[in-house]
């Protein structure tokens, strides 16, 4: 890629500078969150404002309004799009002078001394690298102020044996719901669908048959029709029509795959997907299947005495982010802050976001949900410690195979890239390489609309 041309005539007008020097692309990779410019595009009544900030904090909201006296929200996606077409642009870089819309600059961002700065252009890989004195002049005319949070300060909530002890507080503290001897009872949760109650037993089972399996799933219609268009899909190319489940689990998919994606269509249908979702982030079912298909993809390449199980897998891809739907049950008008929040940070992983304004976690609630309903124990670590690559604890396979689909996704630029630092300790506890991850990952990030047209059918 080369740099935009509005970009080059943006920055050339400080050419005549004594330190200028030319911008140019470099790899992601290796760059410090501080020295990483984000922006983030906001309105409200007063109009449009740039907020500028260092990739190393997060923008807090309330803070921001505070401060500058305004009630500013992030500007939806849509509405920008005629601005990049209009420049060619995939992202707006921290350059006020391309949309003449004045900047709001976080106080942190000036005070740092380091040479060069390195600001985001819509490359998932790369960043555009510019004099750290040259921004700071590009910004002179931008109101100044303190309204961000290291996010190194934010607690992050990697000891799961406090994980009960954290969701009673969290409930405590920001609802009304009475704290109940069972946590599923605190959550006032809907019951397990029957469908995934007689999976959960029908896994236990040893000696279970492809027939029972068929005969769970097609007592309940949509669930049924929803593996059978599955197994009909262009993505598996399979010879003749799909007419019913046991077809699908004998011709097509097989017995472990349609087990778990039953148990993970019936556990999605205990809980509706919120209405209130955060602007610019791939939606639920399309994030989950693309970590499920991403994890077994990714599974393929590593030797097989350290391989985790493609169907334990698979169903943790599929669920990783079940917490999600939790939250938002449990704690809505939070899951409507979290939604904001997360817009106008979207460098942030989610988790973090959550901490900041619950004091919780997705993985948290997610994981002992898991735990509660009897799932299988790779399922739990997984969902509880994916975002932890440092957990080395029992299934500890599970965990990392997630943390490292979800960072390739975001580097292939698939989903919002909240992973910045590769993952070089989990690629060689796999005996894997980023380039053998990039080329297993490939059919499938070349053949997006396959992916979304799959993730359409599991919405029921």
């Amino acid at each position: 890629m080369s740099i935009p041309a509005i970009i080059t005539q943006s920055i050339a007008q400080f050419s005549d500078r004594s330190d200028y020097e030319t911008p140019e692309l470099v790899r992601r990779a290796g760059v410090k969150d501080e020295e990483r410019v984000c922006l983030v595009l906001m309105s409200d009544a007063l109009g449009r404002a740039q907020v500028v900030y260092p990739a190393d904090r997060i923008v807090n909201i309330d803070t921001l309004n505070r401060v500058m006296g305004r009630e500013l929200k992030v500007i939806k996606q849509s509405d920008l799009q005629g601005l990049l077409d209009q420049y060619e642009l995939r992202a707006i870089p921290a350059i006020p002078d391309i949309t003449g819309i004045p900047p709001i600059v976080d106080s942190s961002l000036t005070e740092n001394n380091s040479e060069y700065a390195f600001l985001d252009v819509g490359e998932p890989d790369q960043l555009l690298k510019i004099k750290r004195s040259l921004l700071n002049d590009m910004l002179v005319k931008g109101q100044q102020n303190s309204f961000t949070r290291l996010i190194s300060d934010i607690k992050r909530h990697d000891e799961a044996e406090k994980d009960r002890e954290e969701i009673v507080q969290a409930i405590e503290k920001f609802t009304s719901l009475r704290i109940k001897q069972r946590i599923e009872d605190t959550l006032e949760l809907p019951p397990l669908p029957q469908s995934a109650q007689d999976i959960i037993r029908l896994r236990a089972d040893p000696d279970a048959s492809s027939e029972e399996l068929s005969t769970i799933v097609e007592k309940d219609p949509s669930l049924a029709a929803q593996v059978v268009s599955w197994a009909s899909s262009s993505f598996y190319s399979a010879p003749g029509n799909i007419k019913s489940v046991h077809d699908a689990i004998i011709r097509v998919l097989g017995f472990d795959l349609v087990m778990n994606l039953s148990m993970g269509l019936s556990l999605g249908k205990t809980l509706n997907l919120p209405e209130n979702e955060p602007e610019g982030f791939t939606p639920y079912w399309q994030k989950a299947l693309w970590m499920a298909l991403g994890t077994t993809a990714l599974i393929s390449k590593i030797e097989p005495a350290y391989r985790p199980s493609f169907g334990m897998a698979y169903l943790s891809g599929l669920l990783h982010n079940f917490g999600y739907l939790v939250l938002a049950h449990v704690f809505p008008p939070h899951h409507s802050l979290i939604c904001r929040y997360r817009e106008a940070n979207p460098h942030v992983d989610s988790s973090l976001i959550e901490a900041h304004c619950l004091e919780l976690t997705g993985e948290q609630v997610g994981a002992i949900l898991m735990n509660v309903w009897s799932l299988p124990d790779q399922v739990v670590a997984a969902i509880r410690h994916q975002k932890n690559p440092a957990y080395e604890g029992e299934f500890c396979q599970y965990p990392k195979v997630l943390h490292l689909t979800q960072y390739m996704l975001g580097k292939l630029g698939v989903i919002p890239q909240t992973i910045n630092t590769p993952p070089h300790e989990t690629f060689e506890y796999f005996g894997i390489s980023e380039e053998t991850a990039m080329a297993a990952l490939a059919p499938l990030v070349d053949h997006p609309d396959e992916v979304t047209g799959m993730a359409g059918m599991m919405k029921g």
